[in-house]
Formats: C-alpha cells, sequence, structure tokens
C-alpha cells in the first residue's frame, strides 16, 4: 500500500461524501459504494480526518461519516 493508493482512495471517498452536500451517511454504506477494500478504506479515512476533512461519529453500534 502507498501513499498514492490511499490519497486515490481518500478522493473518492471525499467525492461520494460531496454528493449527499455533507450528510451523514453509515461507514457501512459508505465503504460499499465506493468500493474500497477495508483496510485501504479505514486508511483514507484516516487521512481525511487528519486533515479535518471528515466528521466521524458513534450512533448507537453504527459509525456514521460526513463532511465537515
Amino acid at each position: 500500500m502507498t501513499n498514492q493508493e490511499i490519497g486515490t482512495a481518500a478522493g473518492q471517498i471525499y467525492q461520494y461524501l460531496t454528493r449527499d452536500a455533507g450528510k451523514p451517511c453509515s461507514y457501512s454504506s459508505a465503504m460499499k459504494a465506493v468500493k474500497i477494500d477495508n483496510r485501504t478504506f479505514d486508511m483514507a479515512v484516516g487521512w481525511l480526518a487528519r486533515e479535518d476533512k471528515v466528521a466521524l461519529a458513534k450512533k448507537g453500534r453504527a459509525i456514521t461519516i460526513s463532511l465537515k
């Protein structure tokens, strides 16, 4: 796994989240929609979180992700 692959995945996730105008969606539905393997998806979300571009929240057992 390279930084470029993770960065590309982060871009795909960011684009997916912009389609819903920043509306929160479940972590699992975003992962299925973007079609990235679990490990890369997690690293890419970490990248976006580190850059303060996404917000993660836990609702019950589910985790939601949205743009900041």
